[in-house]
């Protein structure tokens, strides 16, 4: 009897990774999911505290995935190790932060060591050629696998008639006319293959899974490092970057303000680390403070608090400042005029 051989599949929890997932198992390959976790993932994490996002689903699409395809999946922390994709990339960012070349490299690699580790023989994905302007190009599809280390042990089933036959198939693990040859940013044959196998309710991929192709994050970000002097960052930092309206009143400071409850709530979790305020005589937002602020600059951020408050159009509205060990005081502030709030101020 023949060996069955085993794919570790990159799952991304989108219809293109699933896909090339299903392929591999109609053809008899045992096949397991990895997903990777650099903390800058989209889904989850702001639908659970946006309004505007109440009716997306509250999952992890990948776990949804890996549960609908019938596969153990396999998530890994990379927090760590994926800065250096982000501030160093090699092959530069694409029309934001992405570093989207460096980054499928880094996933591929990170792959093919759990294949190895593991005992499984090829590493599947769902890239489709021309459908990503950097990583997903003809000229980049060998990079990916010559950086990585994967070179022909990597197989993407839904181009795979378009590219040189990979090692599965040279060695008869996988029929080479049972995979696809699709191209370009078309999503309609996806479509059609999808409903052939009857999935549906899947994540669309509108921009990508990943905050760094989003521009107004990606402002954040740079805003970050500049008021920083240097690139780095921590897990707390890339998160608040995803919630809340950020302004930047004075260089040395940012105040974050939250745009409604979820976000407040939200933002209560950091109340032990940044100096924060609240409203306490009109209904409100919570706000924190990044950054060294004085006296002057606290009275300014209250004043902003307040033009975001319920009592916005009053003479007064009394804010709470609290420190982050717990000791907290009142000021009462008049609210900044619209007029009074540069528009540069908003990162």
């Amino acid at each position: 009897m023949s060996t069955q051989r085993k794919a570790v599949a990159l799952v991304s929890g989108g219809l293109d990774s699933m896909l090339a997932a299903r392929l591999m198992l109609d053809q008899g390959i045992h096949v397991e999911g990895i997903n990777f976790y650099t903390g800058f993932c989209v889904e989850g994490h702001t639908h659970a505290i946006r309004r505007k996002d109440r009716d997306k689903p509250k999952r992890n699409n990948a776990l949804w995935v890996a549960e609908k395809l019938g596969i153990r999946l396999h998530i890994i922390d990379v927090i760590e190790e994926y800065k250096d994709i982000v501030i160093n990339p090699r092959h530069g960012y694409g029309a934001n932060l992405n570093p989207c070349l460096d980054c499928k490299g880094f996933m591929v690699r990170k792959a093919h060591e759990w294949m190895r580790e593991n005992g499984f023989d090829f590493i599947v994905t769902g890239e489709v050629i021309g459908q990503r302007p950097m990583s997903q190009r003809r000229s980049t599809m060998p990079v990916v696998a010559r950086e990585s280390g994967a070179h022909d042990r990597l197989l993407r089933p839904l181009c795979a008639q378009l590219l040189p036959p990979t090692y599965p198939e040279l060695q008869g693990w996988v029929d080479r006319e049972r995979l696809l040859g699709l191209s370009g940013r078309n999503r309609k044959p996806q479509m059609a293959l999808a409903r052939q196998y009857g999935l549906d309710d899947f994540a669309q991929p509108a921009g990508g899974c990943c905050f760094l192709t989003n521009e107004h994050y990606s402002a954040k970000l740079r805003d970050l490092w500049e008021s920083r002097g240097e690139k780095r960052y921590e897990l707390d930092d890339i998160m608040l970057l995803k919630v809340g309206r950020h302004l930047r009143p004075r260089p040395h400071f940012k105040i974050i303000i939250g745009r409604e409850e979820g976000e407040n709530r939200y933002l209560e979790g950091y109340r032990r680390q940044y100096i924060n305020l609240k409203t306490v005589s009109h209904s409100g937002p919570l706000a924190l403070i990044d950054g060294g602020a004085d006296e002057t600059d606290l009275q300014l951020a209250a004043r902003l608090v307040a033009r975001y408050s319920q009592g916005r159009d009053e003479d007064q509205v009394r804010i709470e400042i609290a420190e982050p060990d717990g000791q907290s005081r009142t000021l009462d502030v008049k609210p900044l005029a619209d007029r009074d709030i540069p528009q540069e101020w908003y990162v």
